[in-house]
């Protein structure tokens, strides 16, 4: 049975607490950690009038990068069960053929 903990996370300079398993405490915190990190890179790259502005975009960009990684695996999925099913008729031809 998965116990929750209560961590508290600071981002963008506001302290955050949340309840995490364990299992994904690890998580959590290394992804406070690139959010911090990003919102510092963001602040010095781009005009923004308030932080807002800043959460937009890194939101606009996680999700971006959400959806070509999902496009790629889907990609990748098809490709995959195309030469299964080639391998599997290769298999069963030659089955057919002993």
């Amino acid at each position: 049975m998965e116990s929750n903990q209560n961590i508290k996370l600071t981002i963008a300079g506001r302290p955050y607490r949340m309840a995490v398993s364990r299992e994904e405490e690890e998580t959590v915190r290394k992804a406070s950690e690139v959010l911090n990190k990003t919102i510092i890179e963001y602040s010095n790259s781009f005009e923004y009038k308030d932080s807002q502005d800043l959460f937009a975009m890194i939101a606009l960009q996680s999700v971006a990068n959400s959806i070509r990684l999902e496009d790629e695996k889907s990609y990748k999925d098809k490709e995959l069960e195309s030469k299964l099913l080639g391998i599997d008729t290769l298999l069963v031809s030659h089955i057919e053929k002993i």
